[in-house]
């Protein structure tokens, strides 16, 4: 290939860098970085440049995927001139005394053009290389001879630059790290990236490996003042074996012997993020690379498969990228990024005239739905609320959509501890409910049990209970003394109550309700297991330790066998039944 000096125009907006480490299976790694680089530069009708770099100059080798010839220089011949240009700057006194100073990285960026060290490896595509270097009888010692500690102990600030000159030509920079721990990891995966994509084998040594270098760059990351950058970690599981599905489940949640990665990552990104709910469930359902002939790299799946069935290599990279390429977080469920993306368009096409309010609504409704179920009230409200005015402004106060959409959007404010607000929306459908539908349908049986939680969380006992003995008559008129909305209307009259601290009551109440749920729903439905739970804590209340005991030893082992040993249902109520085993001494 005849060798053309690039000329690529900055970018509006600054890209970013991508550094994919492996502790071990560097074959692996570099197989995913060179097909998601295809991947990325072939977005956008194939507009996106993207930049490769071979940073293993202990086993380089990322050029040996593109069918091309090289003869010039790479990083190691680059950074080699760096460290020239470095000398004679510090010798011809244009070194400023403190070598972090980025006018000093600059000046030695500006004397080795990055252009002579690049080539393009993909006439369909904007796809670049810069390789790890020129493969000739000195490149040992060459390699050798760059002592990298050195380099940066100079000039700090000059692989930072390096990163942040780069990114205003490239969309994404992916750097090939190499392995184990060096100096060189250290850079890679500390200076230069905002994103770390961080591959581990089911060895155990592969992944304790990893979790000490992701472990150092975030704690260097937090600890100096010129690296207050967010380092964002997608861990990918790699040479899963797609046939074992025991072993597979094993190695991600753990056994006897072993903890699983899943568990061990959480901990790590909680800690590191201040997540204290974090969850991966939704990216490892999606994020897991399979054992493969296409991992030894002999081609590359990402040219060969042509998209690729479910169970392609392909499919796999492009589940990743839904996380990586638009900057979402691995704890983000995929449901939350699909509709984000949809919210995204249809505000767009709202700015352009061409919007349909309908979806909009239903789509943050969703998010909503989504957020609260992960307990993250303060993004979860906004949704409700603009999804409820959507609605009251397309169709209307009295539609059956802006109804259900403020009967929900109610919920989410008692929840949230906006009791005033909720009492007003309550108040407003019942009596909408009560004038179009009439006192005995179900919407106003749902708005009066409503306000009646509200009225109780209140503190207007007198209130709240006489409302609640009004729904129970309506429910077990309509619906007989057994149904689901009958038992829903006397456990909500149980929890009411117990905070007017009429506890005897309410704890016949709870009896009654967990007999008929276990008849109807079964012994281990989510409703049964509440209404379990609340009694548990009644009989704690009330001093019948043994009864509590009993109780919550039977919920512990449903939990346990139904939701998983380690899961965070379980621990729940472990917890509980250690503060019952206190209280009874």
């Amino acid at each position: 290939m005849e060798l053309n000096r690039i000329s690529l125009p900055p970018l509006a907006t600054s890209g970013e860098v991508i550094t994919f480490y492996a502790y071990e299976s560097g074959p692996t790694r570099s197989v995913a970085l060179s097909n998601l680089a295809v991947l990325l530069a072939g977005r956008q009708n194939a507009t996106v440049p993207v930049l490769m770099i071979d940073w293993d100059t202990e086993s380089p080798g990322l050029d040996r995927y593109f069918d091309e010839q090289y003869e010039h220089g790479g990083v190691l011949e680059y950074f080699t001139a760096c460290g020239q240009a470095l000398d004679r700057i510090s010798e011809g006194g244009g070194g400023r005394s403190d070598p972090a100073d980025t006018v000093l990285a600059q000046k030695v960026l500006d004397a080795v053009p990055w252009q002579d060290y690049v080539t393009r490896v993909d006439e369909t595509r904007p796809l670049y290389l810069m390789r790890a270097a020129r493969m000739d009888d000195s490149f040992g010692a060459r390699a050798a001879a760059l002592d990298w500690e050195g380099l940066f102990q100079r000039c700090p600030a000059l692989f930072r630059a390096f990163a942040d000159m780069l990114s205003r030509h490239f969309r994404h920079v992916l750097v090939d790290a190499r392995g184990g721990r060096s100096a060189q990891v250290a850079i890679c995966t500390t200076f230069l990236p905002r994103k770390l994509v961080a591959l581990f084998s089911p060895s155990q040594r592969s992944l304790d490996g990893l979790l000490g270098v992701v472990q150092r760059a975030i704690d260097y990351r937090r600890s100096h003042e010129e690296e207050q950058r967010r380092l964002v970690v997608y861990p990918l599981p790699c040479s899963v074996d797609s046939a074992d599905s025991e072993r597979r489940r094993a190695w991600r949640w753990g056994d006897r012997d072993a903890p699983g990665y899943q568990p061990v990552l959480e901990q790590l990104l909680r800690e590191a993020y201040g997540q204290d709910r974090l969850s991966l469930n939704s990216y490892f359902d999606e994020v897991q690379l399979q054992h493969s002939y296409g991992l030894t790299g002999a081609r590359l799946a990402a040219h060969l498969e042509r998209g690729g069935d479910r169970f392609s290599l392909t499919r796999t990279f492009e589940a990743l990228l839904d996380w990586v390429a638009d900057g979402f977080l691995p704890w983000q469920s995929r449901g939350e990024l699909q509709l984000l993306r949809s919210i995204s368009a249809a505000r767009l096409s709202e700015e352009l005239g061409t919007a349909d309010g309908a979806p909009l609504a239903r789509d943050l409704q969703r998010l909503g739905e989504i957020y609260l179920a992960e307990g993250r009230m303060r993004q979860a409200l906004p949704c409700f609320e603009e999804s409820t005015a959507l609605r009251q402004r397309l169709f209307g106060d009295e539609h059956p959509e802006t109804r259900g959409s403020r009967a929900r959007l109610a919920a989410v404010m008692q929840q949230a501890g906006q009791l005033s607000e909720a009492r007003f929306l309550y108040e407003l459908l019942l009596d909408d409910a009560r004038r179009l539908r009439g006192p005995d349908h179900p919407d106003a049986l749902t708005a009066g049990l409503g306000l009646a939680g509200v009225l109780s969380r209140q503190g207007d006992h007198e209130q709240a209970l006489g409302l609640h003995e009004e729904m129970n008559e309506r429910a077990a008129r309509l619906f007989g003394s057994a149904h689901e909305m009958t038992l829903s209307c006397l456990a909500a009259h149980a929890d009411a109550l117990a905070r007017a601290n009429e506890l005897s009551r309410a704890r016949m109440l709870y009896e009654r309700v967990l007999d008929g749920r276990q008849r109807l729903l079964g012994q281990a439905h989510e409703d049964t297991l509440a209404c379990m739970r609340q009694l548990a804590l009644l009989l704690l209340k009330l001093g019948d330790h043994n009864n509590a005991k009993a109780l919550q030893e039977t919920l512990l082992g449903l939990r346990e066998r139904h939701n998983g040993l380690d899961s965070a249902a379980a621990q729940r109520e472990r917890d509980l039944l250690a503060d019952i085993l206190t209280e009874q001494g």
